[in-house]
């Protein structure tokens, strides 16, 4: 898909989040399916089957996502009170909508994931990239009785032109930029929508199985990451900790999570949000900065 110019209008470098704190951490849950046919591109074998042949072994391993690993990862927690940003396949809205349902009883924020994992906006035509859109958000409207008011694509990955389709469909914000710390606006023809910037630090799937790097050391570098902010001068910002079922859902790991959770509700400067309560509070404030 082609860019698309907009205007952006950024937030104020001063502000703060709620009760004058300066560090949102946000527990971004991937809630994820493939297409029918289709395997996780990652697999505990660390390699893939050649000539295009279906690998059962990847594809079992994904499945463990939804009816398993993101079960785990939410009653943790949910143990500590914290709110959870599920990004939610369109096909997990499809296939699990009871316990989409219950997620969302429970408070969590249900944020659209595009229909399926392995559907990257640059890969889709314009249209197929509106109709995941499209599908997507009436499968998450069907399951919890609301639409979503956020997205995050598969991969964080989509183009200024399937953000305005976003705005165009009535979202609120998205979180398909890695270009910021704080929330900006962006305004095209056919709409607004907010970008919310993720941050990329604390994601378990490079972090075991690009790097194979261990749990004890994802919970390290978040103490880490938090000590030596503490000895920097005091800005504004989002920690994002990114977590999939099928990688740290799993037994071995889910207990970083834990422990990672136990750090934030431990550290009252610490405001452990959502995403769409950022966009929420980036509203309330309405500080822009030319």
């Amino acid at each position: 898909m082609t860019q698309i110019e907009f205007e952006t209008r950024h937030l104020a470098p001063d502000i703060f989040w709620p009760d004058n704190r300066r560090i949102a951490v946000v527990f971004n849950l991937a809630y994820e399916m493939w297409s029918p046919g289709v395997t996780s591109g990652v697999g505990p074998m660390g390699n893939i089957l050649g000539d295009g042949l279906f690998d059962p072994n990847a594809d079992s391993y994904g499945r463990y996502n939804a009816t398993h690993g993101i079960p785990r990862l939410v009653s943790i927690l949910e143990r500590h009170e914290v709110p959870v940003t599920l990004m939610t396949s369109g096909l997990v809205a499809e296939t699990f909508p009871e316990q989409l349902r219950t997620y969302a009883a429970r408070g969590h924020d249900i944020v659209g994931h595009g229909l399926a994992q392995d559907m990257i906006f640059p890969t889709l035509s314009a249209d197929d990239a509106e109709r995941s859109i499209i599908r997507s958000t009436a499968a998450i409207e069907a399951a919890i009785g609301r639409r979503p008011t956020g997205w995050i694509s598969p991969r964080v990955t989509s183009s200024t032109a399937t953000q305005s389709l976003l705005a165009a469909h009535g979202y609120h914000w998205h979180g398909d930029v890695l270009d910021g710390d704080l929330p900006y606006l962006q305004r095209f023809e056919n709409g607004e929508i907010l970008a919310i910037p993720m941050s990329i630090e604390f994601n378990d799937l490079p972090h075991a199985m690009r790097f194979g790097r261990t749990p004890t050391q994802f919970v390290e570098m978040f103490h880490d990451a938090l000590t030596g902010l503490r000895s920097q001068s005091a800005e504004t910002l989002i920690l994002d900790i990114i977590a999939h079922g099928h990688c740290y859902g799993r037994p071995a790991a889910a207990w970083a999570i834990d422990e990672i959770a136990s750090l934030c509700k431990e550290d009252d400067s610490i405001w452990l949000t959502t995403r769409s309560e950022i966009a929420a509070h980036y509203k309330k404030i309405g500080q822009h900065a030319a």
